[in-house]
This record gives structure tokens, sequence and C-alpha cells, in this order.
């Protein structure tokens, strides 16, 4: 509920942030000639940016579901997926938290993901991969890795940081078409090509300086959950399992776009910046060193 709050909160000084920028720019532009309106698209951004990001963490369990093929264990059927269930118990007592639903989806790739729009509603799933490659010790401390990114509301919180970048990119994008639409092309007649076209590079541009702040703090929030993993598991078993992971990466079947960085291991972008996951070699020099958070 905390986390809830401070999502709409967020929200709302946003919006007033917003506000007074445009304000400030619509006067500017008011000398240049140029006109926007202003409450319509304060309105837009918010609507799209902070909406859409909130509309997906509400049903980001129904879409990991859908997207995976994962089944959720409502009955445990052998000891296998008794132990899966028992042992997230286990972690979610000591992290705090509500028990998650534990689903197991095909896979032949070792991974994981957990997701949820509440810490005490959460799904905690692994792959079928994972289970046959992996032995107890490792699968609990990756189990520990996403018991402990429900715990440290990660969910809510990348959700946060992008809605409000999407809120920022859909506003300045279409400001900076408005902009280029009169002064340069000097339409005065509507909203002509030189506005759409402005928009959507400008809209591009801002949308990739946008997810290397994003991918920054997915890649920060690994740390930390390694971190909880060790906490949960002990730290040797958490090593253990990043280099089990880093051994079977040739097996790599990554994870639907959209769940990417919510998998513990893969999401490795084709520059350092858009990646959603560090090296595993330097999750585990962190762990080795004591320096994960």
């Amino acid at each position: 509920m905390k986390r809830v709050i401070l999502f709409v909160a967020t929200n709302l000084a946003i919006l007033v942030l917003l506000g007074i920028v445009s304000s400030l720019l619509q006067g500017y532009l008011a000398q240049e000639g140029i006109e926007f309106e202003r409450m319509g698209l304060l309105i837009f951004a918010g609507v799209f940016g902070m909406g859409g990001s909130f509309i997906s963490l509400a049903i980001s369990k129904w879409m990991a579901l859908r997207a995976t093929g994962a089944q959720v264990i409502e009955s445990p059927s052998n000891d296998a997926e008794h132990w899966l269930v028992e042992t997230v118990r286990q972690h979610a007592q000591a992290a705090g938290i509500g028990m998650p639903q534990v689903a197991i989806f095909p896979s032949d790739a070792p991974n994981a993901f957990a997701t949820g729009a509440r810490r005490d509603a959460a799904l905690v799933a692994v792959s079928s991969g994972l289970l046959q490659n992996m032995n107890r010790d490792e699968i609990s401390a990756v189990l520990g890795h996403e018991v402990s990114h429900i715990a440290n509301g990660d969910m809510v919180t990348l959700t946060l940081i992008q809605g409000v970048l999407n809120t920022f990119v859909l506003f300045f994008s279409r400001i900076i078409g408005e902009f280029i639409d009169r002064a340069i092309f000097r339409n005065e007649n509507g909203r002509g090509m030189g506005y759409f076209a402005a928009t959507i590079f400008a809209q591009i541009v801002l949308g990739a300086l946008a997810s290397i702040v994003v991918m920054w703090f997915s890649r920060q929030r690994e740390f930390r959950a390694d971190a909880g993993g060790a906490r949960l598991a002990g730290r040797q078993g958490m090593i253990d399992a990043l280099q089990r992971l880093g051994g079977l990466s040739d097996r790599a079947q990554p994870l639907p776009q959209q769940m990417a960085a919510s998998g513990i291991s893969g999401g490795r972008g084709m520059m350092e910046l858009f990646a959603s996951h560090p090296p595993i070699d330097e999750r585990i020099r962190r762990l080795q060193m004591g320096e994960a958070r």
C-alpha cells in the first residue's frame, strides 16, 4: 500500500512539475508566436505515460503466465514441487512478505522471475530447465534472489521510474515537435509534417535516453537481489547459482521481450548501457567481496 501511495504521489508531483515547466515554456514560446494546448498535453502525457505503466503492473502476473506458459502449483503433485513451494514459503517468511504464488514454466534454459503489483500477492516462477540443471542449494539461492526482488518492491519501483520517464518523453517530444514545426518550418496552419516528423524523432531519441536510466536501475536491483539471495540462502549458494548460470549460458533462451528484465539471467543489451542485467562475473565478484547491495 505504501508503494501504491508513493506511485500516485509521484505521478501527481510529476504533473505539477510539468505544469510549472510548461507554463514557463508557454510564455517563452508565445513570444515567438508559438502556442500549444498546455492542459491537454499534460493530461495526455500523464494518462499515457503513467497510466500505461500502471496498467502493465496491474496485469503483470497475468501477462507473465500467458507469455511463458507457466503453471501455478495449486497443490504440489510430487516431492520436487512440494520442496519448491516450501522453500519459497521459508524465504518469504524470512523476508517479511506474504506467500507468493509459485509456478513452473517450460524452458530448457535455467531461468526464474518474480512479478506482481503487490509484495504480499506476487508470483515466483522457475523454468523446468533450472530445476533439471541446478542442485537444491543453487535453486534455493535463485528463489531467494526472486523473493528479494519482491521484498525490495523492485517491480513497483521499476514501473514508477518507467512511468515517470514515459511521461517526460511524451511531453517534451511534443513540445519539440511544436517548436520545430512553427519556428523552423514556419507552419501557421495547424500541425504539419514537420511536427509529426520531429515528434517521432524526438520520442525515439528521448526514449533511448530514458531506457539508459531504466536499465541502469535494473542492473542495480540485480545486485541488491543477489545480496538478498545470499542472506536468505547463503552467500556461497548464491555464488554457486550464478556460476552455474554462467556455465549454462550457451543454453540461453531469453524470456519474452516484455519480461527480459525480470529473469535472473539474460536481458543483456547490445551495448552495456542498454543491458538489463550486469555481467555474471561482476555479480559474483561483488558477492565474493561483500560489495553487493
